[in-house]
């Protein structure tokens, strides 16, 4: 009985973990709309997600992190701006920004 009550609270924290993860746009425009509404700041993320070891190694270590997307959830709104070598990315994301 013990096992099971342990196996169950340990479901229930994974899935709020999951729950929480947070959501990264990728239009600047409307994330700068969003936060304003919801009075947040933007965070940017330059990245190489495929590429660039130290990119990879933060987001790894520091932004799939509970706290991180805690934190994130409350205070910010999430932009990832990637430019990979291989993974193929839509026209929509390789057209250049509004100025």
């Amino acid at each position: 009985m013990k096992k099971i009550l342990i196996a169950m609270l340990a479901a229930t924290v994974l899935w709020q973990v999951n729950a929480a993860e947070t959501t990264w746009l990728t239009d600047l425009p409307k994330a700068q709309a969003q936060a304003k509404a919801e009075n947040k700041i933007v965070l940017l993320d330059f990245t190489g997600s495929d590429w660039c070891g130290w990119c990879i190694k933060f987001r790894k270590e520091v932004l799939d992190t509970p706290e991180f997307q805690a934190y994130a959830a409350k205070n910010v709104v999430l932009v990832e701006l990637d430019f990979p070598n291989k993974k193929v990315q839509s026209a929509d994301l390789k057209r250049p920004m509004p100025r």
